[in-house]
């Protein structure tokens, strides 16, 4: 274990990364090919999203009504990968605001061992997820040793108006704003008045050309739940990496990369760097693109000359090389677009004026847009960065119409908490000394169970810091009958299911599951039949266990032995019981 004085080769080596030159690439966002206009579609729980192909439109999803149980991946995937990494930054930060300096270091160490198994050949958006996580550990470690970040230096001045270039990249993306994407660009153009307004205010406030206000329209359509190939939210189309490196929080309830406000926020600071760092328009926005990374390599492969994007163009990857005409053809159309044939239609008004109000308590959305007489949808079009169409359980500032101020507490206080529906897992963060044996033997499951929810390949491989799915038998689901096949009398295996789950379906034990199909553990897998005396349970005696209740003194108390209990209920000497649950009395 390290202490606050020490410090592993792996950090020395991040903090040099971070200062001198780091690698990678992103697909921040979604660049659409000539295609009809993209559908609405529902989206997972993980992500309130639904990923589109190449080159389509950014597709926008509404936010998921329930929780489903999430379910472990067959393979180890990037995505789970980078995304525990960030997780493991979020612990250390939080260690440090708690002064846990010790746990800060061991969750930063495991986020670069888990930084450093990001694929190198894949996708941009991984590669360019490892060098936002080099950078989270490197501000991490200097906020750990109470160093002072080295400032870049003075920004460079901007350029007050991007300069146009028509060529013939650019009049192909013209060609296809005004054919086969026609009706795309009229939408976004109406649904741009929505948010153009305040981007502009920003934009203006921060010194960036106004023409900015337009690269939504590219990356998104303005749709601010549009989701990506990439796996990139929002109007401005962040990656998770990239968004919380600049500041946008992403948890259960709340997703900040698709608030127009906050997101446009981030989207000036990272558009400020990338200026700065690469000194003009079309090679920050290539950057902005596909990774600052991509475009700093390519242009130091020629240190002697100076490189601007049309020569850099043909080493770009695709998508890039049509994301900045395309950006170009924009600003043409709307300039003058009677010349280009369109007949642009009347944005659409800005959202109201809006006012917070402190929310103590979850509620849906739609139920307070009700008790105000608003139209459906209207609260969550102002906070749209809810993931749940619900407030969190905890204080929310909502946005609310002004005018609605004085009435929305008493609204409030007409509705009903909300709970939303109990996945079958529970979150842990491991502390330091914490084993997967400490942590299955607490929540009364096994190791392989927390192993296959997180997809971990080995059992030594947690950190303190990191978060994981604890499978619990309180919230499993009970197995599902249309998984037996009467005929041969046997039960497939699925996803979820364990022998306590499948014992309950069919009113029989554990322990005669497991002799029937000459078991040695409670191990099973998707795909196997099982054999199962349906029924063979019937005649035992049920308890239902209570509060301060123990394995052995039920076992006292029913006149059996203790280990033919445990046998029977499938339970080790170490298992976990809690109220409410159903033994059977063998």
């Amino acid at each position: 274990m390290l202490n606050r004085y020490s410090c592993p080769f792996s950090f020395v080596l991040i903090v040099i990364l971070g200062l001198f030159g780091l690698s990678g690439c992103q697909t921040t966002a979604a660049t659409p090919a000539p295609t009809p206009d993209p559908v609405l579609t529902a989206g997972p729980t993980a992500v309130p999203e639904v990923q589109s192909t190449e080159g389509e439109n950014p597709t926008e999803v509404e936010q998921p009504q329930q929780v489903e149980s999430p379910e472990p991946a067959e393979t180890t995937d990037p995505e789970v990968t980078q995304q525990e990494a960030l997780d493991l930054c979020q612990s250390a930060s939080e260690f440090l605001d708690q002064g846990d300096v010790d746990d800060a270091i061991a969750a930063l160490d495991g986020a670069y061992q888990l930084m450093l198994e990001l694929p190198s050949n894949h996708d941009d958006a991984y590669l360019q997820g490892k060098e936002d996580i080099r950078r989270l550990i490197a501000d991490l470690i200097v906020r750990t040793y109470d160093s002072e970040r080295v400032a870049s230096g003075p920004a460079t001045s901007f350029d007050l108006e991007i300069q146009l270039i028509d060529n013939i990249e650019v009049q192909r993306e013209i060609k296809a704003f005004t054919n086969g994407e026609r009706t795309f660009f009229i939408e976004s153009y109406r649904r741009s008045g929505l948010y153009r307004e305040m981007m502009l205010e920003k934009l203006e406030a921060a010194g960036l050309p106004s023409q900015l206000s337009w690269l939504p329209l590219v990356e998104s359509g303005y749709k601010v739940k549009a989701y990506s190939r990439a796996s990139a939210v929002g109007p401005w189309q962040f990656i998770s990496s990239t968004g919380q490196r600049y500041g946008l929080t992403r948890d259960y309830w709340i997703d900040e990369r698709m608030d127009a406000e906050k997101s446009t926020d981030a989207a000036i600071a990272y558009l400020t760097e990338l200026h700065d760092r690469f000194g003009d328009w079309p090679k920050a926005l290539a950057a902005y693109n596909c990774g600052e990374g991509r475009v700093g390599r390519l242009q130091r492969s020629n240190p002697n000359q100076y490189l601007d994007f049309w020569d850099l163009y043909s080493m770009l990857p695709r998508e890039t090389r049509r994301y900045v005409p395309r950006f170009f053809a924009t600003l043409m159309i709307v300039q003058d677009p009677a010349k280009y044939g369109m007949d642009l239609p009347e944005p659409s008004a800005s959202l109201p004026d809006w006012t917070h109000v402190q929310i103590d308590k979850a509620l849906k959305l739609e139920q307070l847009d009700a008790q105000l007489n608003l139209p459906k949808g209207s609260l969550h079009a102002l906070n749209s960065e809810l993931r749940r169409g619900a407030t969190p359980k905890g204080p929310y500032q909502l946005k609310v119409p002004i005018d609605q101020e004085t009435t929305v507490v008493a609204a409030i206080s007409a509705i009903p908490q909300w709970s939303p529906p109990q996945p079958a897992y529970t979150t842990h963060r491991v502390r330091r000394g914490e084993t997967l044996s400490h942590i299955a033997r607490r929540y009364g499951t096994s190791i392989n169970a927390i192993m296959r929810s997180n997809n971990l390949r080995s059992a030594n491989r947690i950190w303190p810091g990191q978060r994981l799915k604890v499978p619990t038998s309180k919230g499993a689901s009970i197995a599902s009958a249309a998984s037996f096949n009467a005929v041969s009398g046997t039960h497939t295996v699925r996803r979820g299911d364990s022998l306590y789950s499948i014992a309950r379906a069919y009113s029989t034990t554990v322990d005669r599951i497991r002799r029937d199909n000459n078991l040695s553990s409670n191990t099973i897998h998707p795909g196997k039949e099982l054999k199962v005396a349906a029924g063979s349970r019937s005649d035992l005696k049920r308890y239902t266990v209570k509060k301060g209740d123990t394995p052995g003194g039920i076992a006292s108390r029913q006149g059996v032995s203790l280990s033919a209990l445990l046998r029977t209920n499938g339970l080790g000497t170490r298992s976990t019981i809690y109220p409410g649950q159903v033994l059977a009395i063998p």
